[in-house]
């Protein structure tokens, strides 16, 4: 087999898409964090009246991301989304430590639906960039996320806006999907 043909099986080779499902309350950060996964502008972000639907390419899966918007009238409509989402990404605004019962709230509903059981959850942990921000371990402690026990999760602290963090979330996505692909 030569160099063109290796190069074509590995054009022509079928790319694993997942749906990822975006979610947390409103100003958590999901928008930004969503253009930065594509590779866009962060300038300009304002507040998600519905939903937002970017693909994304990482490590040798084509993410489908679903962001949906976060306020409170709007949250009663995120179970229209929970079909055949391979993965959960929650975020968090760190340095909103008033809302940390609302989120852990909504968190706790979102993992006894039904339709998300067994579907792994990354916890964005994010702006922490910012002074104020919780730290990640602080965030499980308050959330007392170490009592997950029915699917994979992992917290990761980042910032969408320096970017810090984000890739190694990218990253634990696409080991735990392949490690689960093995099963």
């Amino acid at each position: 087999m030569g160099l063109l043909d290796l190069l074509r099986s590995f054009r022509s080779a079928p790319q694993q898409e997942l749906r990822i499902l975006l979610l947390g309350l409103d100003n958590a950060g999901k928008t930004t964090l969503l253009k930065v996964l594509a590779s866009e502008d962060i300038t300009h972000i304002t507040p998600t009246q519905g939903f937002n639907i970017k693909s994304v390419q990482s490590s040798g899966f084509k993410l489908n991301v679903w962001d949906i918007g976060g306020q409170r009238k709007i949250r009663p409509y995120w179970r229209n989304y929970f079909e055949n989402t391979d993965v959960l990404i929650y975020v968090i605004d760190s340095s909103d430590k008033k809302r940390f019962d609302e989120t852990n709230q909504e968190l706790s509903e979102l993992l006894q639906e039904e339709k998300l059981s067994d579907v792994p959850l990354l916890i964005f942990a994010n702006k922490q960039d910012l002074l104020n921000a919780a730290k990640a371990s602080e965030i499980t402690d308050g959330l007392s996320l170490h009592e997950i026990r029915d699917r994979r999760w992992q917290i990761q602290g980042c910032s969408a806006h320096t970017k810090e963090g984000v890739k190694e979330g990218l990253d634990w996505i696409s080991k735990t999907v392949a490690n689960n692909k093995k099963k």
